[in-house]
């Protein structure tokens, strides 16, 4: 080998080193088999036809809000904790070392065996029946046009984001009921007594409750997202979508393609005035056209379920802000109450200066009459006087305050 040749090689593995580097990731099939795989980015790209910006929403150092993209080879779901990838034989799961991931890893291996479809029968000869996966209803038949199952199973790609859909569903559901579980004695703890713990453990709980509710808005948003838009449904459909390129239908992707190929195709759509949703339209313009009811009714059962959440979420902040009013109203009836006794002393502070002013009237060194007077006793009777006077004149001045709505 020539040394211009091994500096090339050389060379376009340091680039491919530095372009990619490699990272863990989980890969799931169908019939429930998992293993560990360190993939580069630029392999990744290549096994599953995604660009770079869609790998990018798996980042869990990037905040992307939640999304489920279908495109022509993979989908990429991204709710809450659930990241993964979906093609139409294995589920690729990020950050195996992750311990949030192992419970979405051991969901997809029970699920996946326990949904994956049954063998064909054998007959009375021990050979297998021929089975159509066309047959009436979903059901297979076998030589005979027999129906030996009425069941049908769905693609492995529904399957596979069911699991995902339902576990980052029940992931908000239980995370709602812990909410509930804290959120209820606390509040009816504070109603009873106004402290600052109190008071700070409801505002922990309102932070938690924003939070969780912004989160479960996103995944509800995302859901109705893909149940209003019949195309990104139909680019979801993987399974069908490789029978029809197997039957000899072209596609925008090629699974020999370089990643820098796959940009610059998708940018060449873009810039023509094509779909840029992962080629569903494209799909759909050469006549791949699959029926979406079986993704709809699995769609919108979960939207259903998270729609249940939110009215939890929704009933419970309704009851937080009730609490807030009626600690309000207690709040402002103690502020009155005070107001009220802030008025009495008031009132009688400006009745007590004045009895004030009458004794250093009498305290001026000043000769009057009433100092020569050889009564005894005289100083009782002008002392009682000025307090009876100033008590009467308190008395008088709260009862004018009542009949006029001041004080209660």
């Amino acid at each position: 080998m020539s040394s211009s040749a091994t500096t090339a090689t050389a060379l376009r593995r340091r680039h491919a080193a530095a372009g990619a580097t490699a990272e863990e990731w989980v890969a799931v099939t169908g019939a429930g088999a998992w293993r560990v795989e360190e993939v580069g980015k630029h392999q990744l790209m290549r096994r599953t036809g995604l660009p770079a910006r869609d790998l990018r929403a798996l980042d869990p150092a990037l905040s992307y809000p939640s999304s489920i993209m279908g495109r022509d080879r993979a989908v990429v779901v991204n709710l809450e904790r659930v990241r993964a990838v979906i093609t139409a034989t294995e589920v690729l799961v990020p950050g195996p070392r992750d311990p949030a991931v192992a419970p979405l890893v051991r969901e997809l291996r029970a699920r996946l065996i326990a949904s994956a479809p049954a063998p064909a029968p054998e007959d009375e000869a021990g050979n297998n029946r021929g089975v159509s996966p066309a047959s009436p209803g979903g059901g297979a038949v076998d030589k005979d046009g027999q129906a030996w199952r009425s069941d049908k199973v769905l693609p492995f790609e529904f399957r596979a984001l069911e699991v995902c859909l339902e576990f980052a569903c029940k992931s908000l559901e239980h995370e709602t009921s812990t909410l509930e579980k804290e959120a209820y004695p606390a509040l009816d703890e504070l109603t009873s007594k106004v402290s600052t713990l109190n008071l700070e453990r409801v505002r922990q709980i309102k932070s938690r409750l924003v939070a969780i509710s912004g989160r479960v808005h996103k995944v509800r948003d995302e859901l109705e997202h893909l149940l209003d838009d019949d195309m990104d449904m139909v680019a979801m459909h993987l399974s069908e979508k490789l029978a029809y390129q197997a039957a000899g239908h072209s596609s925008r992707f090629d699974i020999e393609k370089e990643p820098s190929d796959f940009d610059e195709e998708r940018d060449g759509v873009e810039e023509g005035g094509g779909s840029s949703d992962g080629g569903s339209g494209n799909e759909t313009s050469l006549g791949f056209t699959p029926k979406i009811d079986e993704l709809e009714i699995l769609l919108e059962a979960y939207f259903v379920q998270i729609e249940g959440t939110l009215n939890k979420l929704s009933t419970l902040r309704e009851y937080v802000d009730d609490t807030e009013d009626y600690i309000n109203i207690m709040l402002d009836d103690k502020q009155n109450q005070l107001l009220q006794i802030g008025i009495m002393l008031s009132t009688g502070t400006l009745v007590l200066s004045c009895a004030i002013a009458a004794t250093g009237v009498f305290g001026m060194n000043i000769g009057i009459p009433l100092y020569h007077a050889a009564t005894t006793g005289v100083f009782w009777q002008v002392t009682g006087g000025i307090v009876g006077a100033s008590a009467a004149i308190y008395l008088v001045t709260l009862l004018c305050y009542r009949r006029s709505g001041i004080l209660q």
